[in-house]
């Protein structure tokens, strides 16, 4: 198994910039001064993914009465991000990274145990991110509850 990179809490977040589902362009600097969940999921449109984009859209008043924005990033194309947004009426602000290199940069595309299997795909993780530091990590992720956990736990 190849190593893979691991944020943590203190670390710099690696810069972006992104192509969203209208077509624009987003950076992770766009939200500098202020509290922004970064998180990474494998594919629009399949149960756990549209499990966690919902729960993040249900969620959106806690978030935002906590100033804290949220960023979910893929490798779908903005076209199949669209359309994700538009089946769900998600809130979320949804990025495109095909290349991978996004995701690679903050250690969610690498190896995986999936099914017993070892795959390369997206790793599920979720980043709480304070003026481009890491404030909070979360690797290998279950999409069920997840968002639930984070408002517990990351105190938002």
């Amino acid at each position: 198994m190849t190593e893979q990179i691991r944020l943590e809490a203190g670390d710099t977040a690696p810069a972006f910039t992104l192509t969203n589902d209208r077509g624009e362009e987003v950076s992770l600097a766009d939200y500098a001064g202020k509290r922004v969940i970064v998180y990474f999921y494998p594919r629009a449109n399949t149960p756990g993914c549209t499990t966690e984009a919902c729960d993040f859209t249900n969620e959106w008043s806690a978030f935002a009465d906590a100033d804290v924005a949220v960023v979910g990033i893929s490798p779908d194309k903005p076209e199949a991000l669209a359309k994700f947004r538009a089946d769900h009426d998600l809130k979320v602000e949804l990025l495109s990274d095909p290349s991978k290199d996004v995701l690679r940069a903050w250690g969610a595309f690498g190896e995986k145990n999936n099914y017993g299997k070892i795959v390369e795909g997206v790793i599920r993780s979720t980043f709480l991110v304070n003026d481009g530091k890491i404030e909070q990590s979360q690797y290998n992720v279950r999409a069920a509850g997840h968002v639930g956990r984070i408002l517990r736990d990351w105190g938002i």
